[in-house]
């Protein structure tokens, strides 16, 4: 299982985070005998001050309480949440929860 991810920020309020949290993200740890590449897109939305963070897995998972979705993307299965003023221990949590969840 490969996993990435990017960000394409509007504003610098996010930066330090994002960073930290795709730093974290390189340090997940995968079963490698499952696999379900995946993708992890922070962004921000004009006019909302949230921190937004599409997980895209490319076979369907299980949902994860907080995460909306699945949606249906050319790359796959999205889920979707966003996060505000939270440590960012519980977001690489969340985070790491619907990276890892289980394939179905």
């Amino acid at each position: 299982m490969a996993i990435s991810a990017r960000h394409q920020p509007l504003s610098d309020s996010w930066t330090a985070d994002v960073e930290n949290l795709e730093s974290a993200i390189g340090r997940f740890r995968t079963d490698s005998t499952v696999p379900n590449n995946c993708e992890v897109v922070f962004f921000e939305i004009a006019g909302d001050g949230h921190l937004h963070c599409n997980v895209i897995h490319r076979h369907p998972t299980k949902t994860v309480t907080g995460w909306a979705g699945p949606g249906h993307v050319p790359e796959g299965f999205v889920h979707n949440r966003r996060f505000g003023d939270m440590p960012q221990k519980d977001m690489i949590r969340h985070i790491r929860d619907m990276v890892l969840a289980a394939r179905i």
